[in-house]
This record gives structure tokens, C-alpha cells and sequence, in this order.
């Protein structure tokens, strides 16, 4: 899926586990509680979406856009 166009999508408690989603647009996606353990969001852009809650360890966050999201509690 990279550079996927996923902006404003409903991604809530999703197993994007070990995705690539290199380049993609997730900007205002829910993603609440989705599970993005070892994901490639290298590049990815994320601004206001929602991470409460999601599982982003180990996930390849470089330069990964996250300005204006709501990233509470996110792990």
C-alpha cells in the first residue's frame, strides 16, 4: 500500500501490523486503536488523525508527519 490515499478514512482497531505505508496519506484518518506494531509509516503523512490508543511500537516513524492528530495514549 505505499503511497496509498487513506486520508479521512475509518482505520479504528485495524491489524495494520508490519504494513508498508510508506509515503501514504492517512492525514485525518481514525486509526484508534489500531495495532501498527513494525508498520513502515516512513514518510507518512498523519496530520490530524486520531492514534489514541494504537499500537505504534517499533513502527519506522521517520519523518512521519504527526502535527494536529490527537496521539493519546497512543503506544
Amino acid at each position: 500500500m505505499e503511497q496509498a490515499i487513506l486520508s479521512h478514512a475509518n482505520i479504528r482497531e485495524a491489524d495494520l501490523s508490519e504494513a508498508n505505508l510508506e509515503a501514504a496519506d492517512l492525514s485525518g484518518a481514525d486509526l484508534a486503536i489500531a495495532d501498527l506494531h513494525q508498520a513502515n509509516l516512513h514518510q507518512a503523512a498523519l496530520e490530524r488523525a486520531n492514534l489514541t490508543g494504537a499500537n505504534l511500537e517499533d513502527a519506522n516513524l521517520e519523518g512521519t508527519i504527526l502535527e494536529g492528530g490527537n496521539n493519546n495514549l497512543a503506544t
